[in-house]
């Protein structure tokens, strides 16, 4: 409350005090914009510098992903030395018959120059007629970036595992590179094969749960395809333990590379290529059929 006896300002005392009130107002807004600016700015640099941060980490990783990988390499436990895995009863491993603990890629044959229509000298890559009596050898050459394969696995793989369960036939799991080209550079195809490689030489009875897994989840053609990071996780979420270090360290893609060439050098040309009995399934016949006649033959 002011007092009646302060002295009343004059006309041209109050508009001075106003002008200085407004002054001082002003400046303190400009000051108020500068240092805002100021923020703004900056947290576009923050923003920026994480962006250049993200971009190097990716750049990075891609040429880690793309690094030469190795001409020779260890062969996983519970896989054999033509890059399959063979699961009978129950899902169980069945022991490999291939004793080589390494491969390399520079014993493996020339490629063939002319397209054949049948895989050949199968007996070369471990496939052949299964003995009387025994369960019938199945052989199935896949890709984890191929569509039909993954069809073929939904259609066919139910069927599979309940006649191997009956000890009817093994299923033996062949995992190729040959989409590579279409994942943008990752070598998606190889990465995701080398990491069930890791799956199979810490916990093979995992193994088909992993290839089940990267098959729901199966990334497009021509997209990157499934990070490092993802394959590591799915291994963990199916069990089979951290295979962080085997996938870093491309453990096995010396193998998985063998096992892509070794197919082709036999004419090994696409996927799913499969074969029951050491015969080859030619898509003239319905694989219900084909599969019908083999164990038919074999009663």
């Amino acid at each position: 409350m002011s007092s009646k006896n302060e002295p009343r300002l004059s006309k041209a005392e109050r508009t001075s005090q106003a002008r200085e009130q407004a002054k001082v107002i002003r400046d303190a807004q400009l000051k108020k914009e500068k240092r805002n600016g100021w923020l703004i700015r900056g947290g576009v640099l923050l923003a920026a510098v994480a962006v250049i941060v993200i971009i190097a980490l990716i750049v990075i990783n891609t040429q880690k992903s793309n690094e030469p990988v190795a001409e020779t390499g260890p062969v996983p436990a519970s896989m054999n030395s033509y890059g399959g895995i063979t699961l009978g009863k129950d899902g169980a491993v069945v022991k490999p018959t291939t004793t080589e603990t390494t491969v390399d890629i520079n014993t493996v044959p020339e490629l063939p120059t002319e397209k054949v229509e049948k895989a050949t000298d199968l007996d070369k890559i471990g496939i052949k007629a299964t003995a009387a009596g025994e369960p019938i050898q199945t052989v199935i050459y896949f890709d984890f970036l191929c569509p039909f394969c993954n069809q073929f696995e939904t259609n066919y793989g139910a069927q599979l595992k309940a006649l191997a369960s009956e000890n009817k036939i093994t299923v033996e799991y062949r995992s190729l590179g040959f989409l590579d080209r279409l994942s943008g550079g990752t070598n998606y195809s190889s990465r995701a094969g080398a990491a069930a490689a890791c799956v199979a030489d810490v916990s093979g009875d995992k193994y088909q749960a992993y290839l089940d897994k990267l098959f729901a989840e199966q990334p497009a053609e021509n997209s990157k395809g499934l990070n490092n990071a993802t394959l590591v996780k799915y291994a963990t979420e199916v069990g089979a333990g951290d295979i962080t270090s085997c996938v870093d360290n491309k453990t096995y893609r010396p193998y998985q590379a063998h096992t892509t060439l070794l197919a082709s050098a036999h004419s090994v040309a696409s996927t799913p290529t499969v074969f029951m009995d050491g015969e080859q399934w030619v898509s003239t016949e319905s694989f219900d059929d084909f599969s019908a006649r083999i164990l038919a033959a074999k009663k």
